[in-house]
């Protein structure tokens, strides 16, 4: 099998596993009900022991590991960055404390690969600025609903 197809298989196989059923809850979870304002509710959440703390460390080290990946030249950074979004959007929730809630969970290289890999996208700061914007918009519509 050639390089790029390695490659392909590999990305696919990542988007294989966000289908499964955990996952799926966890990543809904985390873009619906999950609106850090602080490192503090990063932590609370992250060390809970609830459904809460379980989605968020699911989807969490899910992207930090595929990251990983891409960043230690398992997965061509290209090809992945081409095909994949969503870690970027899962980072930008988590960018404005990350410092902090390194500190406070005493992990100094917590979600680095992560970081590491989200930061090499052309015009990170804006495209985070940019999706936090649309989680601020989509948290603001949840909050107003009748469903809520």
């Amino acid at each position: 099998m050639s390089d790029k197809h390695h490659d392909v298989a590999l990305i696919l196989k990542l988007y294989e596993l966000r289908r499964e059923e955990g996952l799926r809850r966890a990543r809904k979870w985390y873009f619906t009900d999950f609106n850090p304002q602080s490192a503090a509710d990063v932590v609370k959440v992250f060390g809970s022991g609830h459904d809460a703390s379980a989605h968020y460390r699911m989807i969490t080290s899910f992207w930090d590991m595929s990251a990983s990946l891409v960043n230690n030249g398992g997965i061509d950074e290209k090809m992945f960055m081409d095909a994949n979004g969503e870690h970027i959007a899962v980072f930008c929730k988590l960018e404005p404390f990350i410092d902090e809630v390194r500190e406070l969970v005493g992990m100094p290289d917590y979600l680095r690969q992560l970081q590491t890999l989200v930061m090499k996208t052309p015009n990170a700061n804006e495209r985070l600025d940019r999706l936090r914007g649309v989680f601020q918009r989509w948290w603001k519509i949840a909050q107003e609903s009748p469903a809520s």
